[in-house]
């Protein structure tokens, strides 16, 4: 039997902090600890080289249930479409009209923050209503 392992998922970006930032509003998530010896990530950060403080950045589940969120700033910027993207479950357990009007009140609020509304999916015969979204640097995610 294979042994379980913790996730992470890892986004390349230009602004790690900012892109963090949002995902923690997205989600609920939060920044993880500060390292011992820091009183916030700030001082942290003004402890590290100056080529070296905005390299990364991360969030976490607040309880540590869901994966861990990495962030990392890469030179060059977004050409395709990701191959991976996160499922953002905002209507688990609502159908029909309920759960469109809950993923539109999501979406609004994400917008509102800085994403982007791209397409919205509306119920057929065999699936519910989901939206598709970028996040503020462009990366795809879905509302469903």
């Amino acid at each position: 039997m294979a042994t379980v392992r913790q996730v992470q998922v890892t986004f390349d970006c230009a602004e790690p902090a900012r892109v963090a930032r949002f995902w923690c509003e997205a989600l609920g998530y939060v920044l993880p600890p500060v390292p011992e010896g820091f009183a916030d990530w700030e001082e942290f950060r003004r402890s590290l080289p100056a080529e070296e403080r905005d390299e990364w950045a991360a969030c976490v589940h607040p309880s540590g249930a869901g994966p861990r969120l990495y962030f990392q700033r890469v030179p060059e910027g977004k050409t395709a479409k990701n191959r991976v993207h996160l499922d953002v479950r905002a209507g688990t357990g609502l159908v029909g009209e309920e759960r469109l009007a809950v993923l539109e009140a999501e979406c609004e609020r994400l917008v509102a923050l800085g994403a982007e509304h791209v397409k919205t999916l509306y119920a057929d015969e065999e699936n519910e209503s989901c939206i598709n979204m970028r996040d503020i640097e462009g990366n795809e995610f879905c509302l469903d």
